[in-house]
């Protein structure tokens, strides 16, 4: 069965995990990354040059790193995932415009919120960043709450990668203390998640 190399807390991660109990994918998981180190070791860094996690293994030794990267070949390579990751160059784009905005447009102040309430020590918090951040995500949020009219999750009335990779930022959104404004598509969708055990399982968990 396929390693994944990582701490359970790390939300690329968690992207993983919940990908698996989707679709009954085994797998070991090895812990990597903050306390736990690993990562600049020679044998880690071998498999992924940036130090970070997730890391697929595969048995053969083969190994892949980025987190929306692993979620497309584990979707690719795994029968039970078609619907997540359709064949249909539309479809498979319109789910691929979302993991990409995920990475160029939530993740950066979605990460400040989450760093400046979780990890940051209060002394060394930088709160107009934070504002700053809360501001840009609310407007990003709401663009996705318009996007989710009349759809049951973000492409459509099928759940997708979309909605993995989006929706342990919106965990985090909706569990944070902070100020957010009344998106009804959103937190419905969101409500919808929660449901899923392996959402449950693996993403609403206390934040470390």
């Amino acid at each position: 069965m396929p390693i994944i190399w990582g701490r359970a807390n790390s939300s690329n991660v968690m992207k993983l995990l919940w990908f698996c109990a989707e679709t009954g994918l085994d797998y070991e998981r090895r812990d990597a990354g903050g306390a736990f180190g690993v990562t600049r070791e020679a044998g880690y860094t071998a498999k992924n040059p940036m130090s970070l996690v997730p890391t697929l293994e595969e048995p053969d030794g083969w190994a892949v790193w980025e987190s929306n990267t692993i979620l497309r070949y584990l979707a690719s390579t795994t029968p039970a995932a078609a619907a997540l990751y359709p064949d249909a160059p539309r479809a498979r784009a319109g789910i691929e415009r979302w993991m990409d905005w995920q990475l160029a447009h939530l993740s950066k102040p979605m990460t400040t919120l989450f760093f400046t309430h979780v990890r940051i020590p209060e002394p060394e918090r930088d709160w107009s960043a934070a504002e700053a951040a809360r501001r840009q995500a609310a407007e990003l949020w709401a663009l996705l709450d318009r996007q989710l009219e009349g759809r049951a999750f973000i492409e459509g009335d099928t759940f997708t990668l979309a909605d993995i990779v989006l929706g342990i930022f919106a965990h985090r959104w909706h569990a944070l203390p902070i100020e957010r404004p009344e998106l009804p598509e959103l937190r419905r969708w969101y409500g919808t998640l929660a449901g899923r055990p392996g959402f449950a399982r693996h993403v609403m968990v206390p934040m470390t």
